[in-house]
Formats: structure tokens, C-alpha cells, sequence
């Protein structure tokens, strides 16, 4: 009777270790595409990072698999986040200021408040950044093809304008310039999208600064309630600071699905910086602005 009771103890032990390993080792899964090749997927971590987590998270994939990266820095409550390359290679300079930022960051840890974290995700269509830059991660404008379509690597690569496929008046066929573009099956339909929604509802931002390019502003966000106090305070902060005018709406044409839109729903203050130009990433003016911005919520 001990041998079997024995035995039997020895068998629930390596059942339980086989499922212990199996919990942090499984295997990719195994899948065919349509050439009949097989391909591997890595299992995604279960785990959701905090602001707090100094260095770098994937927060979301592209279309074509492309991370997408969220560096943090500093420890505070008082989370903000800074966007870039939303419309991918034909804002590429867009990305370029927020690589400034991050190695800015990465050199003068201590400009951060002790109240403050700051989150940058200088690539949020990595696929349309990709058709202009083949090299991976931080860039410079050398790296850029003189001779690639940029305004074809404004949208991911299911041809959606991420920045026409958030939640605020979404509709089907969005409006750029005077072209029609399109905002996706529906409102966060997109990987990329949905990876800034993700991030957003797990951590709550308490400002965001999104850039784009090219008018050269600051535009505050809303979203049919008028512009939030705090939105208008943080536009007038960061357009005094960098010498940009500051607008209380973009209103060149009419822009449905807009990310800085759908935040103000989310009653997040958020505003849409837009560069002068398609090239320079104006790294002088922006760190002013970021600088004041800091300052501002450093004192709240």
C-alpha cells in the first residue's frame, strides 16, 4: 500500500510540473499561410506592462506584424504621452521628434517631475514608416528613400488612415485634404488603433501630445463638448513655449475618426501638434514645448 501511495504521489508531482512548464514555456503556434508554408507565431505575453516599467514594451502589431513600442521613463502618477508617426512614412518626421524625445529621455532622466512619467510611441503605423525607411527602430532623415510614395505610406497596410479610425463622428470613407480616404470596416477595426486604445484604457494618460505634420500648430482637441479647460491649457502651454500658434480647432476640413477627437471623448486632454513641414522634426521648438508641458503638470 506505501510503494502504490508512493507512486501515485510521484505521478501528481510531474503532472504538476508539466503544467507549471507548459504555463511558461509554450511553443509558437504552428500556422500555414496561403503559399503552404509554414509559419510560426510567438504566444503574446499575458502580462500588461505599467507606465511605471522603466524601458521599452510592444503595446500592439501592425498588420504585417510590426511592433509597436512604448518607452517609458520616470515613476510618477501622473502619466504623458507623446505619438508619433500615426500616419507613418508621410509624416516620417513626425517619428523623428519622438525619437528626439526618447533619447533626450534616455540622456536627462532627472528632467522628469518626481510626480511625472512620460510614455513615448514614436511609430504607430510601423507598416506605412516601413515603405519609405527600411531600417528598423530609430532613424535619421538620411535613412529616408527620396524616392519612395510617401503619401501612399500614409496608410497601414490594409490602405485605412489610422488617424480616420478612432472613435469620435467614425465613418467608413474619411475625408483628407479633398481626397476620400478610407477609416476602416469600423471604429478601432485596425491592430494599430486598437493597440492606442488598449494603452489609453489600461493607463489612463493624463495629457496626450500627439504629432503630425504639416501646418505648423498646435490644435486643441474636442469631441462635440467643446474643448476640455485642461486642453486648452496644455495647447496654450505647449504653442507658448515652442512659438507655434495655437488653434482651438482644426478646421481646414472635416475630420472624422480623429485619435486627438477620440480622447477628448475619453475626457483625456489631448492636442494635435502639427510640424511645419514634412522634414525637419523641429526638435528645438518641440523640446520647449515638452519642457513647459512637464513644468505645467509638475506643479499640479
Amino acid at each position: 500500500m506505501k510503494t502504490i501511495i508512493a507512486i501515485l504521489v510521484v505521478i501528481i508531482v510531474a503532472i504538476g510540473a508539466g503544467v507549471l512548464y507548459l504555463n511558461y514555456h509554450t511553443p509558437p503556434a504552428v500556422t500555414v499561410n496561403n503559399n503552404g508554408a509554414a509559419t510560426t507565431t510567438e504566444p503574446v505575453a499575458t502580462t500588461t506592462p505599467t507606465a511605471e516599467t522603466q524601458g521599452a514594451t510592444v503595446i500592439g502589431k501592425s498588420v504585417n506584424g510590426k511592433d509597436i513600442t512604448a518607452y517609458h521613463y520616470g515613476t510618477g502618477s501622473t502619466e504623458l504621452l507623446f505619438v508619433g508617426g500615426l500616419h507613418g512614412g508621410y509624416d516620417w518626421n513626425t517619428s523623428l521628434v519622438a525619437y528626439d524625445l526618447k533619447d533626450y529621455l534616455d540622456q536627462n532622466p532627472n528632467a522628469i517631475p518626481a510626480n511625472e512619467s512620460v510614455t513615448v510611441i514614436p511609430v504607430v503605423n510601423p507598416d506605412g514608416l516601413a515603405q519609405v525607411v527600411s531600417k528598423t527602430g530609430e532613424f535619421t532623415a538620411a535613412d529616408v528613400s527620396k524616392s519612395a510614395d510617401t503619401v501612399a505610406a500614409r496608410f497601414n497596410a490594409n490602405n485605412v488612415d489610422l488617424d480616420r479610425n478612432f472613435d469620435c463622428d467614425w465613418q467608413a470613407t474619411g475625408v483628407w485634404q479633398t481626397k476620400s480616404v478610407s477609416g476602416g470596416t469600423a471604429a478601432f477595426s485596425e491592430p494599430e488603433s486598437q493597440a492606442i486604445q488598449a494603452y489609453v484604457a489600461a493607463h489612463k494618460p493624463t495629457a496626450v501630445v500627439v504629432w503630425f505634420s504639416a501646418a505648423g500648430g498646435v490644435f486643441a482637441s474636442n469631441c462635440h463638448d467643446g474643448v476640455l479647460p485642461a486642453t486648452d491649457t496644455l495647447t496654450q502651454t505647449f504653442a507658448t513655449a515652442s512659438g507655434y500658434p495655437a488653434h482651438e480647432s482644426y478646421d481646414f476640413y472635416a475630420t472624422t475618426g480623429d485619435m486627438v477627437n477620440w480622447l477628448a471623448k475619453e475626457q483625456i486632454p489631448a492636442v494635435s501638434v502639427l510640424l511645419t513641414n514634412h522634414t525637419d522634426p523641429e526638435w528645438t521648438k518641440n523640446l520647449k514645448g515638452i519642457q513647459a508641458v512637464l513644468t505645467q503638470y509638475a506643479a499640479q
